[in-house]
C-alpha cells in the first residue's frame, strides 16, 4: 500500500485548457501584434497579481496607464477573462468521475483570480460536483509554489502530507508540494496521470 488516499488537482492546464490566446486571437488577427501584445501588455507575469488577491480595477488602472492605446483590450480580460479558458483537457472529465466512482476524495489547489473564480466555477458545476473543498490562491493571497499555500490547504482538507498527491502541470509547482511532503505528478496528459494513480491502487 501506497498510503496514498487524496488525490489534489490544479485546474488551469490540468482539468482545463488554458491560454489567454483563446479571447484575444479573436479580436488581434495579426499574430504578431498578438503575440507582442501578449508578451508585452496582459502578460503572465502581469496576470499573476490577480492571483494574488489583487484587485482587476487597480491591476488594469496601471496597465492602461502604461498602455493607453491598449485600454479597450485591456479591460476586455476583467470582462471576458474566462473566454481564456477553454474546454476540458482530453479524458480528464472521464479521470474526475472514475476517482469519484471509486470514492477516492478529490480537492484542487488553484492559482485563480477571486473575482474571476465565482462564474467560472458556476460555469463548470458538473466537472467541480465531486471535488469535497478548492483553495483559490486569490482568495487566500497566497498563490503557487509557496509552501504556506499547501500547508493552508493540507489543514483545510483534514489531510496529512503523505496522504496526497498532488498534480500541477508545472514543476516548480509540484516542487512546492514536494517540499511539504506530499507526492506529486508533473501533469503533461490523462493517459500518463490514469496510469500514475492505478499504480498507487486509487483506480483499478
Amino acid at each position: 500500500m501506497t498510503g496514498i488516499a487524496a488525490v489534489i488537482f490544479d485546474v488551469g492546464r490540468v482539468l482545463y485548457h488554458w491560454n489567454p490566446r483563446i479571447l484575444y486571437e479573436r479580436l488581434i488577427p495579426d499574430d504578431q501584434a498578438l503575440d507582442a501584445f501578449l508578451r508585452d501588455v496582459v502578460s503572465e507575469q502581469w496576470h499573476f497579481q490577480h492571483d494574488l488577491g489583487r484587485p482587476f480595477s487597480d491591476t488594469s488602472a496601471e496597465l492602461i496607464a502604461r498602455f493607453p492605446d491598449d485600454a479597450p483590450l485591456i479591460r476586455l480580460w476583467g470582462q471576458r477573462f474566462n473566454d481564456s479558458v477553454g474546454p476540458a483537457i482530453d479524458g480528464m472529465a472521464d479521470l474526475v468521475a472514475d476517482l469519484d466512482d471509486a470514492g477516492v476524495p478529490l480537492f484542487a489547489i488553484t492559482n485563480y483570480s477571486h473575482e474571476f473564480w465565482p462564474p467560472f466555477v458556476e460555469r463548470e458545476a458538473a466537472m467541480f460536483a465531486p471535488f469535497r473543498d478548492i483553495v483559490v490562491s486569490g482568495v487566500e493571497r497566497l498563490a503557487k509554489p509557496d509552501p504556506a499555500i499547501f500547508h493552508l490547504a493540507l489543514d483545510r482538507f483534514g489531510l496529512t502530507a503523505k496522504e496526497a498527491i498532488f498534480i500541477d502541470d508545472r514543476a516548480d509547482n509540484v516542487d512546492g508540494a514536494r517540499a511539504v511532503g506530499m507526492r506529486g505528478h508533473v501533469f503533461t496528459d490523462a493517459p500518463t496521470l490514469r496510469a500514475e494513480l492505478e499504480s498507487l491502487g486509487l483506480l483499478a
